[in-house]
């Protein structure tokens, strides 16, 4: 039986189109995936991410502990701010890429994803074991408990103080949400509950998460769509999430990082604090940068005209008789661009943005070319027409 967030039954009412996606009933699309996409780089869209899991990490061996599990230094985050990390194994696959927040002094939250709650968790406990300082911090798996929205685009800033009201009281201190920074937490105070803000986003836009208590999360997305809904703000599914990241070159689990993924390979050695000390993976990591790897995640786009491309796709050189060079990890239709785009794993030698390459469709070959990230630039955008905000569903009860 799938999962299904607190959000299920508005989903419903919005007539979404559900689906199952790493054991979780979730939202697809409601209107359609174009029309939520645009809606986010025009305006706003609002997503459920409940699925997404909350693991918090507290004591003072806490900061010491993560340090030595993650990638990135968390030694660089003062109280109130947030970094992309990731979770290596002792080879340097990745076990999972996730967002890490200091809300206290010695304490951190950590939001993972869906499909690695139980993989990360059983990660952790494993690194639990391993740790010099064990008794030192605890760890408290806290997803069953929480919900989650994020709710992005550029006219977000214009309305969530509407929505999430007051100033924070804890985390980074400022008079109301919109204040915060990029990458900064904040504590609020909702219809008597504590949730967290966050100004991070997957996106490429400016935008805002929302963790808190599970029975909050539906006053919370009514509150969100009250206050939106003259910016012309949209419920937004997984299918524009998708095409949004995709745009950004921002990696999925499952697609660009797996288990027999370093990050080196898939392009985030920033993320990668090699100048910090031991880490789990540091040796590998180590290596690899400095010796180079066999291959790398680059992004692509489509030359012409052509199907879009999706996962698994055979990736040639533009030389009919040459061998395959890579294969397709994330693939789709560019809204904002009108044509095809992706990423893909291919040899180094091949990496290098300019680079020709034809993409297997169907039995026939698409010319493409690597493109340096992001592939979405304001300015690279072709014209769109302005969402309807007419349009737009409402959610009611």
């Amino acid at each position: 039986m799938l999962k299904q967030t607190p959000l299920h039954d508005l989903h419903r009412q919005l007539e979404a189109r559900m689906v199952d996606f790493g054991g979780w009933e979730m939202p697809v699309q409601y209107t359609g995936i174009v029309q939520e996409h645009l809606a986010v780089r025009q305006s706003a869209g609002l997503f459920d991410i409940s699925h997404m899991g909350e693991v918090l990490v507290s004591g003072p061996g806490a900061a010491e502990f993560l340090n030595h599990t993650l990638t990135n230094d968390i030694r660089k985050l003062a109280i109130g701010q947030g970094q992309y990390t990731l979770l290596c194994q002792e080879h340097g696959g990745v076990v999972d890429d996730l967002y890490v927040y200091r809300i206290d002094t010695d304490e951190f939250l950590m939001i993972v994803n869906a499909s690695r709650i139980e993989a990360d968790w059983d990660w952790l406990q494993i690194r639990v074991d391993h740790a010099p300082t064990r008794d030192g911090f605890r760890l408290r798996n806290a997803s069953s408990e929480c919900g989650a929205v994020a709710v992005q685009g550029p006219a977000v800033a214009q309305f969530i103080d509407a929505a999430i009201e007051g100033g924070s009281m804890g985390c980074t201190l400022v008079p109301h949400a919109s204040a915060l920074k990029k990458n900064e937490i904040g504590a609020f105070v909702f219809q008597g509950a504590s949730v967290y803000v966050a100004r991070t986003g997957y996106t490429g836009e400016d935008g805002f998460e929302v963790v808190a208590p599970s029975a909050v999360i539906a006053p919370i997305w009514r509150a969100l769509t009250e206050a939106g809904a003259p910016f012309g703000l949209k419920p937004a599914g997984l299918g524009a999430r998708d095409t949004l990241r995709t745009e950004m070159g921002y990696p999925l689990y499952g697609h660009e990082l797996t288990e027999a993924t370093t990050p080196i390979e898939a392009g985030l050695a920033f993320f990668v604090a090699l100048d910090k000390g031991d880490f789990v993976g540091r040796d590998v990591l180590l290596r690899q940068k400095a010796e180079g790897v066999s291959r790398r995640c680059v992004a692509f786009r489509m030359a012409d005209k052509s199907p879009p491309p999706r996962p698994d796709y055979v990736v040639w050189s533009p030389d009919p008789a040459a061998a395959p060079i890579g294969k397709v990890v994330s693939g789709t239709q560019s809204p904002s661009l009108g044509v095809g785009i992706g990423m893909a794993y291919v040899g180094t030698a091949m990496a290098q943005p300019g680079t020709a390459l034809a993409i297997e469709i169907r039995g026939r070959r698409f010319p493409a070319a690597i493109e340096k990230k992001p592939l979405y630039r304001r300015s690279a955008a072709r014209p769109q027409p302005a969402v309807s905000h007419a349009s737009r569903g409402t959610v009611t009860g």
